[in-house]
């Protein structure tokens, strides 16, 4: 958990919700199952600009360290958990000063049931953007040259936590999910105590479940070859 998500159409939404400057140029596609390791467009406060600008980048979802050797690390950091960010030198530096949201259309969970694994598609019942909370890194490529554009590599995780009723009964984990008033906080680049940030987001996690609805859909989610609007139809 998270594993796959939905966005569709959600980047022109944005600039309106988040007060988005500027809009990179790469933006992936649309995608009706992103994967991990797939490109998403992510939010980002760039601290070097005064103040700072609001940013709209693809990103490649694992999160890569600068520390790291080989971008593969990324692989087994789409998700991190909320209650261990500090605790773990792979998200504490990111956790400080590379904060994200990542939006999203929706999200689809697997519930266990007698028959096995069930896919739901969960997402906000007016149709307004999910956000979750999410971190960013950005990773030089050593074997590249200098003045190669393709050298530095930009990636993220999503943020997990205990799940809340009613997607409790999916899914033990969810989400972070970031309320669209808290997006300053979450991204300001100089705020000084980020345990009482992340302690706040967490806390206020729950109230956005409430605006959330959630359907079983077809298990041809399960390939991520598959990509098409009729996924996250009711079966």
């Amino acid at each position: 958990m998270c594993g796959r998500f939905v966005v569709a159409n959600v980047a022109s939404e944005l600039v309106g919700v988040l007060r988005v400057d500027i809009e990179s140029d790469d933006l992936p596609q649309p995608s009706y199952n992103v994967a991990p390791t797939a490109q998403v467009g992510i939010v980002l406060d760039s601290a070097k600009t005064d103040p700072p600008t609001r940013r709209l980048e693809s990103a490649r979802w694992g999160l890569v360290p600068g520390w790291a050797k080989d971008p593969k690390i990324g692989v087994k950091a789409f998700n991190a958990r909320s209650e261990e960010l500090e605790d773990k030198p792979m998200f504490r530096q990111a956790l400080i000063k590379r904060r994200a949201i990542v939006p999203a259309t929706g999200y689809y969970e697997w519930a266990t049931t007698d028959d096995g694994k069930v896919p739901y598609f969960i997402s906000p019942a007016d149709g307004s953007p999910m956000l979750f909370a999410g971190l960013y890194e950005w990773w030089k490529d050593p074997q590249k040259a200098e003045d190669d554009p393709t050298k530095w590599l930009l990636s993220f995780t999503i943020l997990t936590r205990d799940a809340v009723d009613p997607l409790g009964s999916i899914h033990d984990r969810m989400p972070l999910f970031v309320d669209a008033d808290f997006a300053d906080a979450w991204l300001d680049t100089e705020v000084d105590n980020v345990g009482d940030l992340l302690d706040a987001a967490v806390d206020a996690a729950p109230a956005v479940v409430e605006r959330l609805t959630d359907h079983e859909v077809g298990r041809e989610v399960g390939n991520v070859r598959n990509d098409a609007p009729d996924l996250i139809r009711p079966v």
